[in-house]
Protein backbone atom coordinates (compact mmCIF):
# COMPACT_ATOMS: atom_id res chain seq x y z
CA UNK A 1 0.00 0.00 0.00
CA UNK A 2 1.24 3.89 -1.23
CA UNK A 3 0.80 6.30 0.95
CA UNK A 4 -1.54 9.16 0.20
CA UNK A 5 -1.60 12.42 0.57
CA UNK A 6 -4.53 13.56 3.48
CA UNK A 7 -5.89 16.80 4.64
CA UNK A 8 -4.84 16.89 8.29
CA UNK A 9 -7.41 17.75 11.02
CA UNK A 10 -6.35 20.17 13.24
CA UNK A 11 -6.83 18.53 16.76
CA UNK A 12 -4.25 18.41 19.47
CA UNK A 13 -3.54 14.98 17.49
CA UNK A 14 -2.19 16.79 15.35
CA UNK A 15 -0.34 19.45 17.38
CA UNK A 16 1.38 16.82 19.24
CA UNK A 17 2.67 15.27 15.75
CA UNK A 18 3.95 18.55 14.48
CA UNK A 19 5.73 19.15 17.88
CA UNK A 20 8.05 15.70 16.27
CA UNK A 21 9.20 18.37 13.07
CA UNK A 22 10.35 21.23 15.33
CA UNK A 23 12.08 18.82 17.14
CA UNK A 24 14.44 18.10 13.87
CA UNK A 25 15.18 22.08 14.17
CA UNK A 26 13.33 22.41 11.23
CA UNK A 27 12.19 25.44 13.37
CA UNK A 28 11.91 27.90 10.15
CA UNK A 29 9.41 25.41 8.68
CA UNK A 30 7.39 24.94 11.55
CA UNK A 31 3.59 24.69 11.42
CA UNK A 32 3.29 24.74 15.32
CA UNK A 33 2.41 28.39 15.13
CA UNK A 34 -0.10 28.30 12.65
CA UNK A 35 -2.09 25.41 14.04
CA UNK A 36 -2.07 27.02 17.67
CA UNK A 37 -3.64 29.68 15.50
CA UNK A 38 -6.24 27.85 13.90
CA UNK A 39 -7.15 25.64 16.24
CA UNK A 40 -10.65 24.34 16.33
CA UNK A 41 -11.06 20.43 17.69
CA UNK A 42 -11.02 18.05 14.80
CA UNK A 43 -12.07 20.79 11.94
CA UNK A 44 -11.58 19.22 8.71
CA UNK A 45 -11.25 22.60 6.64
CA UNK A 46 -7.60 22.94 7.36
CA UNK A 47 -4.81 23.93 4.87
CA UNK A 48 -1.88 21.13 6.16
CA UNK A 49 -1.79 18.25 3.74
CA UNK A 50 0.37 15.56 5.07
CA UNK A 51 1.67 11.90 4.32
CA UNK A 52 1.50 9.13 7.25
CA UNK A 53 4.04 6.29 7.13
CA UNK A 54 1.66 3.97 9.75
CA UNK A 55 0.22 5.68 12.41
CA UNK A 56 3.21 8.57 11.67
CA UNK A 57 2.93 11.60 10.37
CA UNK A 58 6.20 11.85 7.88
CA UNK A 59 5.62 14.76 5.57
CA UNK A 60 3.43 17.71 5.79
CA UNK A 61 2.82 20.70 3.94
CA UNK A 62 0.61 23.89 4.12
CA UNK A 63 -1.30 24.85 0.67
CA UNK A 64 -3.47 28.00 1.27
CA UNK A 65 -6.03 29.26 -1.96
CA UNK A 66 -5.76 33.20 -2.69
CA UNK A 67 -8.31 35.22 -4.11
CA UNK A 68 -7.37 36.51 -7.91
CA UNK A 69 -8.12 40.19 -6.63
CA UNK A 70 -4.36 39.34 -4.86
CA UNK A 71 -2.37 38.09 -7.66
CA UNK A 72 0.50 39.84 -8.70
CA UNK A 73 2.26 36.93 -10.55
CA UNK A 74 0.05 34.75 -13.21
CA UNK A 75 -1.21 36.59 -16.57
CA UNK A 76 -4.11 36.17 -16.55
CA UNK A 77 -4.66 37.24 -12.75
CA UNK A 78 -7.07 34.31 -10.73
CA UNK A 79 -7.08 32.34 -7.75
CA UNK A 80 -3.83 30.11 -7.33
CA UNK A 81 -2.31 28.47 -4.69
CA UNK A 82 0.61 29.73 -1.94
CA UNK A 83 2.29 26.62 -0.78
CA UNK A 84 4.05 27.00 3.02
CA UNK A 85 6.50 25.00 4.44
CA UNK A 86 6.81 21.69 3.04
CA UNK A 87 8.92 19.51 5.38
CA UNK A 88 9.29 16.19 5.03
CA UNK A 89 10.89 14.26 8.85
CA UNK A 90 14.47 12.99 8.07
CA UNK A 91 13.82 9.55 8.38
CA UNK A 92 11.31 9.57 5.90
CA UNK A 93 14.22 11.33 3.22
CA UNK A 94 14.40 9.75 -0.01
CA UNK A 95 10.86 8.01 -0.47
CA UNK A 96 9.25 10.75 -2.47
CA UNK A 97 7.02 12.18 0.13
CA UNK A 98 8.00 16.02 -0.62
CA UNK A 99 7.43 14.70 -4.57
CA UNK A 100 3.83 13.08 -3.95
CA UNK A 101 3.01 16.96 -1.89
CA UNK A 102 4.12 19.24 -4.81
CA UNK A 103 1.98 16.76 -7.25
CA UNK A 104 -1.15 16.54 -4.74
CA UNK A 105 -0.84 20.31 -5.00
CA UNK A 106 -0.62 20.70 -8.68
CA UNK A 107 -3.75 18.51 -9.36
CA UNK A 108 -5.50 21.11 -8.06
CA UNK A 109 -4.58 22.44 -11.95
CA UNK A 110 -4.09 26.04 -10.38
CA UNK A 111 -1.06 28.10 -10.16
CA UNK A 112 1.59 27.96 -7.56
CA UNK A 113 3.69 29.88 -5.90
CA UNK A 114 6.03 29.31 -3.05
CA UNK A 115 8.81 30.41 -1.01
CA UNK A 116 11.54 28.00 -1.22
CA UNK A 117 13.08 27.37 2.44
CA UNK A 118 16.52 25.57 3.58
CA UNK A 119 18.00 24.39 0.03
CA UNK A 120 14.64 23.26 -1.06
CA UNK A 121 15.39 25.77 -4.31
CA UNK A 122 16.54 23.01 -6.25
CA UNK A 123 13.76 20.42 -5.34
CA UNK A 124 11.04 23.00 -6.56
CA UNK A 125 13.12 23.65 -9.66
CA UNK A 126 13.06 20.30 -10.34
CA UNK A 127 9.44 19.94 -9.96
CA UNK A 128 9.00 22.33 -12.79
CA UNK A 129 9.00 25.45 -10.82
CA UNK A 130 10.37 28.88 -12.11
CA UNK A 131 11.91 31.69 -10.79
CA UNK A 132 9.63 35.19 -11.58
CA UNK A 133 10.87 38.56 -12.53
CA UNK A 134 12.13 40.13 -9.85
CA UNK A 135 9.83 43.39 -8.04
CA UNK A 136 11.44 44.83 -5.42
CA UNK A 137 7.60 46.02 -3.82
CA UNK A 138 6.01 42.50 -4.71
CA UNK A 139 8.31 40.31 -3.37
CA UNK A 140 9.69 42.22 -0.50
CA UNK A 141 12.98 40.16 0.01
CA UNK A 142 11.82 37.02 -0.92
CA UNK A 143 12.57 34.56 -4.17
CA UNK A 144 9.42 33.38 -5.17
CA UNK A 145 8.97 30.07 -7.57
CA UNK A 146 5.60 29.47 -9.28
CA UNK A 147 4.44 26.97 -11.19
CA UNK A 148 2.03 27.36 -14.29
CA UNK A 149 -0.04 25.08 -15.38
CA UNK A 150 -1.22 24.90 -19.19
CA UNK A 151 -2.33 28.35 -20.64
CA UNK A 152 -1.21 30.26 -17.44
CA UNK A 153 2.57 33.03 -17.79
CA UNK A 154 3.82 35.36 -15.71
CA UNK A 155 2.65 38.48 -15.68
CA UNK A 156 4.28 41.47 -17.01
CA UNK A 157 5.47 43.68 -14.17
CA UNK A 158 3.64 47.42 -14.22
CA UNK A 159 6.08 50.13 -15.99
CA UNK A 160 5.44 52.85 -12.98
CA UNK A 161 8.52 54.32 -12.62
CA UNK A 162 8.06 57.84 -11.14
Amino acid sequence: MTEQVKKLRINYKTLEEFKKFKEYGAQELSMLEDLQDNIIEDDLDSPFYGIYFGDQLAARMSLYKRDARFDQYFDPPQDYLELWKLEVLPDFRGRGYGTKLVEYAKSYNMPIKTNPRLNSRTFFEMMGFQAVKYDVERDLGENPLVWFPAGVSEQKLSQEDS
